[in-house]
């Protein structure tokens, strides 16, 4: 295993798993809330409230399994098994949910209703069982220079798993099929969704080896003990010093601020645009895909320059970049009715900042541990996140109801800042810059 340059053909296959999860995370955003008003005839509140479930259960799930499969060992390996089986079980129950829904919309009963809610339960549970694991592998099987690089391409392929879902949706349901139907059947969406995530975690068991490679690289960390920033604490186990837990502590609270102001704006932005603007769904829409288009096109290039400058640096930039395009938003909508060339300007910086910071954030965590460790720190990264993600939309909403929408922007942009300020204080997690021609520095 080569600590200077990344195997990318191996990291795409490693990926492959993050990309099965982000296909079935954008088919349940998108298709989901349509079931639950449209079929079982819920409120938009009460629906709201059971898609705000998964973030609620990944902040007890994805620490459990994360740091339970630290301590996992089988001949497939510590993560292997967690994918193969979360997979297999997520199958399963996605595609009951549609064969539920559409046998409720023929005929409607109680027992059919509880059996779709219990299902949907079931449903999030086994993809949270999986997550951890699934983003750990990449640590697992990565030298930890190299990690930024890596965490660029399985970025990029979850971005591909959720344009694959995008493609297959906009095929089989375009407006001249679906208009005026008093009920859409979604369960050929489902198969093919189920069939990509199975087939993805097949290619990935035939083609990574999890034991060798994880091997290979703890074998490579014991030849690099610099990499490792745990220290004996007597008793033959090993513990983070002070300072590295105050870093992990501050990189934590930088984690759950930016994702506190970026989600934040993603939540409401259609909703701010249409009561501030006067604009319909489509702008909207259009910049936050201009956003995510920013981002893809940035993965590659952030980690690169990550392994150059540094991550914290990067992440620094990211931050920044991302506060001013807050605020540079909020001027551009509150004196103009329509989205300009401007407003896309801006969002596909919003995109590239995100790219910055996202990149990054995890490898600066995982990269404090020992190798060990990397699901329960792994765990931890999300349970930061997530905390932000299920607090940001009922905080942001409260703002948008009794102070005014022209909010938004403000508070994306304080929490922003709030996040500069705290990765200020981060001194450990970070890459040596390489050399050219060189190992790191």
């Amino acid at each position: 295993m080569d600590e200077h340059k990344l195997d990318n053909k191996r990291t795409v296959l490693v990926g492959l798993a993050f990309l099965s999860i982000s296909a079935f995370w954008q088919m349940y955003d998108n298709v989901i809330p349509k079931l639950l008003t449209g079929t079982f005839h819920m409120g938009e509140s009460l629906a709201g409230a059971v898609m705000a479930a998964d973030n609620v259960l990944a902040l007890f799930l994805l620490p459990f399994f994360g740091g339970l499969s630290d301590r996992t060992n089988t001949k497939l390996g510590r993560r292997t098994p967690y994918i193969l089986a979360g997979t297999a079980f997520a199958v399963i129950l996605m595609n009951l949910l549609p064969a539920l829904d559409n046998s409720y919309a023929a005929e409607a009963s109680p027992f059919k209703f509880a059996s779709f809610v219990v299902t949907l339960g079931l449903l999030l549970i086994a993809m949270g069982s999986y997550r951890s694991p699934a983003v750990a592998l990449m640590p697992d099987v990565t030298p930890k220079p190299l990690r930024s690089k890596a965490n660029a391409i399985i970025n990029l392929m979850g971005a591909i798993g959720g344009v694959i879902y995008l493609a297959v949706a906009a095929v089989l349901y375009p407006n001249s099929k679906v208009e005026g139907l008093a009920h859409v059947n979604y369960q050929p969406l489902f198969l093919v969704v189920s069939a990509l995530m199975a087939a993805a975690v097949i290619v990935l068991l035939v083609t990574i080896r999890e034991p060798k490679l994880a091997a290979a690289n703890q074998a490579l960390e014991r030849e690099h003990p610099e990499w490792n920033l745990a220290e004996d604490d007597g008793s033959g186990k090993e513990t983070l010093p002070k300072p590295v837990k105050r870093s992990l502590g501050f990189l934590l609270a930088s984690i759950a601020l930016w994702f506190v102001g970026y989600n934040g704006v993603t939540t409401w932005f259609t909703t701010y645009v249409g009561q501030v603007m006067g604009q319909g769904l489509g702008g909207a829409s259009l910049c936050l895909m201009v956003a995510t288009g920013g981002a893809i096109v940035s993965y590659i290039p952030i980690g690169i320059l990550a392994s150059r400058v540094g991550r914290k640096k990067t992440i620094l930039a990211g931050v920044a970049l991302l506060a001013g395009c807050f605020l540079a938003g909020y001027l551009l909508t509150v004196r103009s009715s329509a989205i300009t060339p401007v407003m896309y300007i801006c969002f596909a910086l919003v995109g590239l900042a995100w790219a910055a910071i996202n990149v990054n954030s995890l490898p600066m965590v995982v990269e404090m541990c020992r190798g060990s460790d990397v699901g329960k720190f792994t765990g931890y990264y999300y349970t930061a996140s997530m905390a932000a993600q299920v607090a940001t939309p009922i905080a942001a909403g409260w703002l948008l109801q009794h102070v005014g929408y022209w909010t938004l922007f403000p508070y994306a942009a304080l929490f922003a800042a709030g996040s500069f300020v705290t990765m200020l204080f981060v001194r450990h997690g970070d890459v040596k810059p390489e050399r050219k021609n060189g190992p790191a520095a």
